[in-house]
């Protein structure tokens, strides 16, 4: 049974930092592209960032050069680094596991439950 287990989410003040963490269990995690994905309310849900299994990263232009990915195969854990938030930043923010398949291809892949980050002014 494949679990993907986040932390880190809390309330933090426009500029701070916040670090998530999403655990994951019963998969061959090495494999995976794992990302992180965000859904505020009313608004579809976004990919925030991405690191695949080669290393290849991608970013949301909104959070480019703010948020940073990365992954700790050893411990199957990929770690998503908030700087100078925004309130616009405030969302659920799921991490995914996906198979890259290549080009836009992915495997229909597995979610965590969500954590909630909220950024005020």
């Amino acid at each position: 049974q494949v679990q993907l287990v986040e932390s880190g989410g809390g309330l933090e003040q426009a500029g701070g930092s916040l670090r998530l963490s999403c655990t994951a269990s019963g998969l061959a995690f090495e494999i995976y592209a794992m990302g992180w994905f965000r859904q505020a309310p009313g608004k579809q849900r976004e990919l925030v960032a991405e690191i695949r299994r080669g290393g290849n990263i991608n970013y949301a232009d909104s959070v480019k050069g703010r948020f940073t990915i990365s992954r700790d195969n050893a411990k199957s854990t990929v770690y998503l680094q908030m700087d100078s938030l925004k309130p616009e930043d405030t969302a659920v923010y799921y991490c995914s596991a996906r198979r890259h398949w290549g080009g836009g291809s992915y495997s229909p892949g597995y979610w965590g439950q969500g954590t909630q980050v909220t950024v005020s002014l």
